[in-house]
């Protein structure tokens, strides 16, 4: 097979570059190790920057987004029994949405679908050959049959553990990381959410966070060690604790029932540079991987799509390779940013192991400068909302 773009990936980030490159008249072949099913089962985060909106209407998905998300024009932060707003609209003009990961690939598979551009799945064993070349291709494994896809280009858009970032030299590939020592126990179940709005919690006992789906589906989560069992922690146990970290006003409204769903999460930060080699473009989780305090997974991935595009969207209609050529440079300025955010909120919001009650006072008093500084509130807000791409 031939193409322009093969794509290693179908999950978000790899459907939405399909998409924006397939309306601009490239070629692209996408390639999924697992099946269709098993990437819309992925439970993930829900908040959509303004830029990730942008771009979801650009390609022409934004009137279901639009129709069912949720707006949101702030954030609630809470510490020591008390909570404050941070009204995004006021700080910096700006809003995030409320659409679930799920419900945004979904969208996006609809699109690629209707269009006919092929996706691959099931495809084993997928390996990047020569993309330091002027002709790499990629082989996989599909029914026990080897297969070639020869490209101009390699979008590797298949997470932390896929093969693109491999494919870079560990002498050329630098990689920063930093593993948090607990994790996020989180639940979702069928209940109106406790706040038209999240709440994001500091407590003595650890973070918890109240979040949505939609009016009838929460999602809620509370810190944990690293060593808890998801089978120790029943249902009752967990709304228990949840109810003690969050303050009692909130606490004595929430409606609690039966998980639907129930995990825990590791937490880390990572970065691997460049994002860039050869012919090869790293995208999303491949390349970075943030907390997911800040919100900022999806919407990195998003800002990783938007300089791609751009960048090879001018250069097959003739302006030039500026784009390709400054892309690492360019997504690592913001995945930097973002990161740094994302490492601020969970060091602000978390009890760390060696913190003791004087480490557990300072977050507290940063909280309460937060609330009374409005130049610190447009910083969160700014921030929250997405940097400009």
């Amino acid at each position: 097979m031939r193409t322009q773009v093969c794509i290693i990936g179908a999950g978000p980030s790899g459907l939405l570059l399909g998409q924006l490159l397939h309306l601009a008249g490239i070629e692209t072949i996408i390639i999924e190790r697992k099946t269709k099913d098993y990437v819309l089962g992925r439970i993930r985060a829900g908040v959509l920057e303004t830029g990730m909106c942008n771009l979801l209407r650009k390609v022409g998905l934004g009137t279901r987004m639009d129709a069912e998300g949720f707006v949101h024009d702030g954030t609630l932060i809470a510490a020591a029994d008390r909570m404050f707003r941070v009204d995004f609209k006021e700080r910096v003009n700006q809003t995030v949405m409320v659409y679930g990961q799920t419900e945004v690939t979904r969208d996006l598979y609809t699109a690629r679908e209707t269009a006919g551009a092929p996706i691959i799945y099931d495809a084993d064993g997928v390996t990047l050959h020569d993309v330091t070349t002027d002709a790499p291709y990629v082989t996989y494994i599909k029914d026990g049959t080897e297969h070639r896809v020869t490209c101009d280009y390699i979008a590797g858009c298949d997470g932390f553990h896929g093969a693109s970032r491999p494919t870079i030299p560990s002498s050329v590939r630098k990689e920063f990381e930093k593993v948090y020592p607990f994790g996020w126990l989180g639940v979702l179940s069928e209940t109106p959410p406790v706040n038209h709005e999240l709440i994001y919690a500091n407590h003595a006992r650890g973070f918890a966070l109240c979040s949505m789906r939609n009016q009838a589906l929460s999602r809620y989560y509370v810190q944990v060690p690293l060593s808890d069992k998801v089978e120790n922690w029943t249902d009752q146990m967990f709304w228990d604790e949840l109810r003690r970290r969050i303050p009692q006003d909130a606490a004595d409204t929430l409606v609690t029932g039966d998980s639907i769903e129930k995990s825990i999460a590791p937490l880390r930060s990572f970065i691997s540079e460049p994002m860039r080699w050869g012919r090869l473009f790293l995208v999303g989780d491949a390349a970075h991987i943030v907390p997911p305090t800040g919100a900022k997974g999806l919407n990195l991935a998003a800002s990783d799509v938007h300089y791609l595009s751009e960048g090879l969207i001018a250069l097959y209609h003739g302006d030039g390779d500026e784009g390709i050529e400054r892309y690492s440079q360019k997504a690592l300025a913001r995945v930097w940013k973002a990161s740094r955010f994302s490492w601020w909120m969970t060091s602000l919001l978390h009890k760390f192991p060696d913190q003791g009650d004087f480490g557990q006072r300072i977050q507290e008093a940063e909280i309460d400068y937060l609330e009374s500084s409005l130049v610190a509130q447009t910083s969160l807000a700014e921030n929250y909302v997405g940097l400009p791409y």
